[in-house]
């Protein structure tokens, strides 16, 4: 019966010792308009929240569907129309 007891409490810590690590840090935001298109690609990819992207990327105006922009062309990546999956998360998108 030790033996047993002794191998489930092995198992158990060594399920659990991997847990610790789990929680993800919170992502720095990025000051001013997007330069490195590598790494704002890479962010796209994990599908984030609106609320998510404007966390990363304070300065960037993320035009949501259906909102209304004045007209002028930037060349900035300073403006970002996101594409939405059926749960409101960004999938993809263009600058403007």
């Amino acid at each position: 019966m030790r033996c047993s007891t002794a191998v489930v409490a092995l198992a158990v810590a060594i399920t659990l010792g991997g847990c610790h690590d789990m929680t993800h840090p919170a992502p720095t935001p990025v000051h001013g308009y997007v330069t490195d298109l590598k790494a704002f690609e890479a962010f796209i990819a994990t599908h984030p929240t609106p609320e998510q992207f404007r966390a990363v990327y304070p300065d960037v105006l993320l035009v949501m569907p259906g909102g209304v922009t004045t007209l002028e062309f930037r060349t900035n990546n300073s403006r970002y129309y996101p594409e939405l999956d059926k749960d409101g998360r960004i999938v993809g998108g263009h600058f403007s």
